[in-house]
């Protein structure tokens, strides 16, 4: 039995895609396709504002609970989240939909997906948007090695996702509402200073270093976050984290992607706050993008907006 959606004009559905079971949040029942893609730590349910919105303008809104998340299958296997299999994800929910073609539309590892689907089926895809992650295209150097050479002994994210015999979803797993309450927030959210301090990753996991909120963001509820909790509760984190160890592998995979150009018309936007564009303006994001994407129309940066994009303006 498929349970209730808690969000108005939004249903589920369970499809069949890619030789997986997808949960996926539908609204608007014609129209020109939008399939939204999430990022870690997410799932469907931050694309609630957008379902809600853009199904009253005349769109079919699909956003699945990618690989790995909420209540889509999670293979066990680091190579089953590789960036070809997470592409041919999104074609077979296009298939399994009836659906031609969509507009591609990613945040944070949604993005990655995004940009890579796009690349490897540029007829499928009538338009993209990217958010937080900006793509300026295949790396000389696996990004994986570039990490390692900067940080060494210290403690960095990705890095510790990387991390043999499963230390991050561990972690992560034992206390799913400490680490989401710490990330879900705004650039300006008061918190305590972090536990561990210590920028070495002998010193401590990811949780501590992160400081405990004094308090929820105004966008999101109690409510909002304890459904996103939920979700992780029952699904755990290793699916999530599988993504991040496939960067070498998904660089290796794309070796014929070297010289591939985004040819799609194609809108980036990102928070002005968000760590992931660290600091860039609008002219240096146009600029390196650019170079890899034939149509970029517009690189939007919201003022005093951080990460959570779609959440958060």
């Amino acid at each position: 039995m498929i349970e209730p959606s808690p969000v108005s004009g939004v249903s589920f559905r369970q499809i069949q895609a890619n030789g997986l079971n997808f949960r996926i949040a539908v609204a608007g029942d014609s129209g020109p396709l939008m399939l939204l893609a999430h990022g870690w730590p997410e799932s469907w349910y931050s694309w609630r504002h957008q379902l809600q919105f853009f199904s009253q303008q005349g769109y079919r809104v699909v956003a699945p609970d990618m690989r790995g998340y909420g209540s889509t299958d999670a293979p066990d296997a680091i190579e089953a989240y590789d960036i070809r299999t997470l592409a041919a994800d999104m074609l077979g929910i296009l298939d399994a939909l009836g659906e031609e073609r969509a507009i591609m539309v990613g945040h944070d590892w949604g993005s990655i997906v995004a940009w890579n689907t796009v690349l490897m089926y540029p007829d499928r895809f009538s338009a993209l948007i990217a958010m937080s992650v900006p793509y300026t295209g295949r790396p000389e150097q696996s990004p994986l090695i570039s990490w390692r050479e900067a940080f060494a002994d210290n403690f960095y994210y990705i890095l510790y996702h990387n991390e043999p015999e499963g230390v991050a979803e561990a972690e992560y797993d034992s206390d799913p509402y400490g680490l989401i309450s710490r990330l879900y927030l705004s650039p300006d959210s008061p918190r305590s200073a972090p536990e561990v301090s210590d920028p070495r990753r002998s010193a401590g996991g990811w949780i501590p270093r992160l400081g405990m909120p004094a308090g929820l963001p105004d966008w999101l509820d109690q409510p909002d976050l304890d459904y996103v909790v939920g979700e992780f509760v029952r699904s755990g984190f290793r699916g999530g984290v599988n993504y991040y160890r496939n960067f070498h592998r998904n660089w290796e995979v794309t070796a014929d992607l070297q010289d591939a150009r985004i040819t799609v018309p194609t809108l980036f936007i990102a928070g002005e706050q968000d760590v992931v564009i660290a600091g860039a303006d609008q002219s240096r994001l146009q600029g390196a993008m650019s170079r890899v994407v034939d149509d970029l129309r517009e690189v939007i940066l919201l003022p005093n907006i951080g990460h959570w994009v779609q959440q958060e303006a």
